[in-house]
């Protein structure tokens, strides 16, 4: 099979139509509802989804639920409301702190924090970060805890597994919020809840159980973020997504999706995960890439400890006999 970087080219043009299709197809025939709900988040693969569901089904056809909360940044909402307005589409605006706190409070988790970082208070921001320079070195995945104190210098704590799971569990319910509102608008509609997951996030594990992952359809799940972002060149995406870095947009300080999760570059990454996933030799992935051959044995022992680690992800709840 031979590799270069043209690998992922696609006609954009075809794409939608073939997801159009299948949306069509999905909300009339499999799930027998009238439309599709899309939660937009401000980023690209939401804006793809929901440009799409309008192709598919017509803009009365496409609501949208824009779903912020307290330590969200502010640009996430001011795009996703210029998306709608853009596509015309139906939308409601709801503020999910509530939600979150009625689950795993924030003052809680400030206390966690505090634990770990005593110079840590409320007024402080925070975020998860791995090394993001796989592929010029080699480097354990030890999750940091980066915290932004009033004066804006930077303290940071290397995790444990313990606290890891900890600050993320409290990050996953503001996921898990935001899907409980989207069942909530679209049960009683008789909408379907259209995912978002691009294929890069959906081979890795980054996703969310029954968060971001819990959804009616994944529309875009054999599409790597790269040709996402080839399909928003083509359809009516708003420049501001399509020129934004990736960002989890789940902690009270910026991180880029590469900081919290891939490590690679998003020019690299999915050129790397096409040649893993077909077992390109890494010589010849090496060579297209202009990397070294260790570059990309890194990349490659990453994907693997990656897509085994969150195998469960992509699974229905495990039962005896299967």
């Amino acid at each position: 099979m031979g590799f270069d970087l043209n690998v992922l080219k696609i006609n954009p043009k075809e794409e939608i139509e073939k997801v159009s299709d299948f949306v069509a197809n999905q909300v009339s025939k499999t799930f027998r509802r009238s439309g599709v709900l899309i939660g937009l988040s401000g980023g690209v693969d939401s804006a793809v989804m929901a440009s799409i569901a309008v192709h598919a089904m017509g803009k009365d056809r496409v609501a949208a639920l824009i779903l912020p909360e307290r330590e969200s940044n502010p640009i996430s909402r001011d795009y996703a409301l210029k998306q709608a307005k853009e596509l015309g589409i139906a939308f409601r605006e709801i503020d999910i702190t509530s939600t979150v706190d009625s689950v795993g409070g924030y003052k809680e988790r400030d206390e966690f924090i505090k634990g770990l970082i005593p110079e840590y208070t409320a007024e402080c921001k925070y975020n998860l970060t791995l090394p993001v320079d796989l592929l010029e070195r080699d480097s354990f995945n030890f999750y940091i805890l980066r915290v932004r104190l009033p004066d804006c210098s930077i303290t940071t704590k290397r995790l444990d597994v313990k606290s890891f799971r900890t600050l993320t569990a409290f990050a996953s319910i503001k996921i898990r919020a935001r899907m409980i509102h989207l069942y909530w608008e679209a049960e009683r509609h008789g909408f379907i809840v259209a995912g978002t997951t691009n294929k890069t996030e959906h081979i890795l594990g980054d996703f969310c159980k029954y968060g971001d992952g819990g959804t009616d359809i994944e529309a875009l799940a054999h599409l790597y973020k790269n040709q996402i972002y080839q399909i928003a060149d083509y359809i009516n995406i708003i420049p501001e997504i399509k020129n934004r870095t990736p960002s989890p947009d789940t902690f009270s300080l910026l991180v880029s999706d590469q900081e919290f999760y891939f490590r690679i570059p998003f020019d690299k990454l999915d050129f790397l995960l096409y040649a893993w996933e077909n077992k390109i030799s890494k010589k010849e992935t090496a060579e297209a890439l202009e990397i070294s051959v260790d570059a990309v044995s890194r990349a490659f022992r990453d994907f693997k400890a990656k897509n085994n680690a969150t195998a469960h992800l992509r699974h229905l709840p495990y039962e005896i006999g299967l």
